[in-house]
């Protein structure tokens, strides 16, 4: 109990302020001078150098538009003599940020809604009805089942659905690419930012092209535009950096589906009134643009905030050096005595002496 009292009189009725005590040791006063260079070379290197501490930053706002140009030819037993311009290979006409160019496909012309067999796989072979199943439409059906198994050909059974007929045939991509051309096709990105806090903006665009080895099966390509602009110089000094990286999975065996496709149809009315529709099942590379960044400009404000951090750190070379003098060293106990000095009560002194 005592101790507790003497501890809570020593909190509340002893008051502690800075010595100032000059050590002339080598060791000391090196490592000080140490601890602050190390302080300075940060402050001055990576915080105003390196991460232009003294600049107000603001991120970009960015809107971007692309445009793909080229034309070419094929000439197929099921499409004839064709002539492809953008309107057919760019599918839809305008995304945001991004854009799809078609490399590949499957196209499957005149379909009608009927009754046929469904395309042989380990799922749809059969021997007798008793392995279909009507009014089933499973995930990788073509249609809804109709419950029977009828010849697909010759040697082959297939339960029969009701779909649109004849079914598209996809168990094998065409190979080389259908548009071969498309590496030729040139790819504009038009590229509008704006800094808010600085009232600065830029348009810029660039072209590119080389996509080859994703024709086949298609893919998603990441363009990537960097903005790192420094306001305190000229306007004219602030471009973009470009990166490309591929974003979907190239792994065949963790991925169902790889590459990129998609299907769609272009309907069409015969002269009997009869509903008929071509299906196409595309495969191309979507480009999809990414741009992010930041500027800074010079700002009193964050300047005198980073001078008053730095200035602040210094203060940890004088913390550092008292722990090893005081604690670590041989003479700790003498740098203790000169260090710390315990002076009494002016007014209770004078009173003990007039008591006497």
């Amino acid at each position: 109990m005592t101790g507790c009292r003497a501890l809570m009189a020593g909190f509340l009725f002893e008051y502690d302020t800075p010595r100032i005590v000059l050590i002339r040791s080598r060791k000391v006063g090196l490592m000080n001078r140490a601890v602050q260079l190390l302080i300075l070379a940060y402050v001055i290197g990576w915080v105003f150098v390196w991460e232009k501490g003294y600049q107000e930053v603001d991120s970009v706002v960015s809107s971007v538009t692309t445009k793909a140009k080229g034309v070419t030819v094929t000439n197929t037993s099921e499409l004839g003599f064709r002539i492809w311009d953008v309107a057919d290979y760019v599918i839809p006409a305008q995304e945001k940020d991004s854009i799809f160019i078609m490399t590949n496909m499957i196209i499957t012309v005149n379909q009608t809604q009927g009754i046929c067999p469904e395309i042989p796989d380990k799922t749809t072979v059969c021997q007798s009805d008793a392995n279909c199943t009507a009014g089933s439409a499973g995930t990788h059906s073509s249609g809804v089942g109709m419950g029977r198994c009828v010849p697909f050909n010759r040697t082959v059974k297939t339960c029969e659905v009701a779909a649109w007929c004849p079914l598209e045939d996809d168990t094998s991509v065409p190979t080389p690419a259908f548009l071969m051309a498309a590496e030729n096709f040139t790819l504009l990105v038009k590229n509008n930012i704006w800094y808010p806090k600085f009232n600065f903006s830029k348009i810029v665009a660039s072209a590119g092209h080389s996509f080859q080895d994703m024709a086949v099966e298609g893919g998603i390509i990441g363009i990537q535009i960097k903005w790192e602009c420094n306001l305190d110089r000229a306007a004219a000094l602030c471009l973009p950096s470009y990166s490309f990286r591929r974003l979907d999975n190239r792994d065949t065996k963790h991925n169902v589906s790889p590459g990129y496709n998609f299907r769609f149809a272009k309907y069409y009315t015969s002269p009997a009134g009869v509903e008929h529709r071509t299906l196409i099942k595309a495969y191309g590379i979507r480009f999809d643009i990414i741009v992010f960044g930041k500027a800074g400009k010079f700002d009193i404000i964050p300047t005198m905030i980073n001078v008053g951090s730095g200035l602040a750190l210094l203060g940890v070379a004088t913390v550092l050096c008292d722990v090893i003098v005081l604690y670590c060293t041989k003479k700790r106990y003498y740098y203790r005595e000169k260090k710390y000095k315990f002076v009494e009560d002016y007014e209770q002194d004078l009173i003990s002496e007039t008591d006497q």
